[in-house]
């Protein structure tokens, strides 16, 4: 599933492309996404109007238009938004399409149908159901030690889980803690109420250190994620423990583990993460 770094590098991809445009007309093909497109809800808010920008919560890719609506785009796990000319053949699982002033498409083709497309009014956006319990966004200043400190409260459970949560930190997923947690040499399964504050500190770092160097190289392309020129992320062959069970861990050499927590598969290192 695209995980923040990855909306990010697509948001910023997207700018150039889209900022400025203005959308003629919205083509919905197959409705039957992870909640139902409202076909004619979509068309009324952005038929006709321009682009004015592209910002990011969490996961969710928002864009902005004239008037009084922003389009909300969740990429679910197989979706992706690309721009191509107007008279690129539709792609199978090419389930929502926006035609702009130049001839481009803006396209959202989703196999799995996990995704979401939707309408919502720009004026109270951050307090939607699928917002206001979010935590603070990550690369946005809002993540410290003081905070994850203060979010672990009286818990006890594992510190991956923990991470995972979005009302802790914002579009922090599996892939994105795992990495965090070797960088900051602390194990998964190590309780959030067995955690100092300078391990808390360096936990926040190494979060936001791991989705900074993650966007730099355009994100994580395990399946399916491109970005919005169609463009495949680097960041998997910098990857320290995700995915690499077996193989030596970068820092200490011994080797990358892999346990299940919570459904999810984990990989650390047991010799440098404590």
């Amino acid at each position: 599933m695209p995980e923040l770094p990855e909306v990010e590098v697509l948001r910023r991809s997207l700018i150039p492309r889209l900022l400025g445009r203005r959308i003629v007309e919205v083509e919905v093909s197959n409705p039957a996404l992870r909640e139902k497109v409202d076909g004619a809800r979509l068309a009324a808010a952005a038929a006709g109007r321009r682009i004015v920008g592209l910002g990011r919560r969490a996961k969710y890719l928002l864009v902005d238009l004239e008037g009084d609506h922003s389009l909300v785009v969740h990429l679910g796990m197989s979706g992706r938004l690309t721009v191509v000319a107007g008279g690129a053949p539709r792609e199978k699982h090419e389930h929502v399409a926006f035609h702009l002033d130049d001839g481009a498409r803006l396209r959202f083709r989703d196999p799995r149908r996990f995704g979401l497309v939707l309408a919502l009014p720009t004026a109270g956006l951050l307090a939607d159901r699928r917002f206001a319990g979010l935590g603070p966004e990550p690369l946005a200043g809002g993540l410290t030690g003081e905070t994850l400190s203060r979010a672990a409260g009286r818990r006890r459970g594992a510190v991956k889980s923990f991470l995972l949560d979005g009302r802790v930190v914002a579009g922090v997923g599996n892939i994105y803690a795992c990495e965090a947690l070797h960088r900051a040499g602390i194990h998964p399964r190590r309780s959030v109420a067995r955690i100092a504050a300078r391990r808390w500190t360096r936990l926040a770092d190494a979060v936001r250190a791991t989705l900074e160097a993650a966007i730099a190289q355009g994100g994580t392309t395990l399946n399916d994620f491109t970005d919005g020129a169609g463009a495949s992320g680097y960041f998997q062959v910098s990857l320290a423990v995700y995915d690499r069970a077996g193989e030596p861990c970068p820092r200490c050499g011994k080797p990358v583990r892999r346990i299940v927590q919570t459904g999810r598969s984990t990989f650390y290192c047991g010799g440098c993460q404590r």
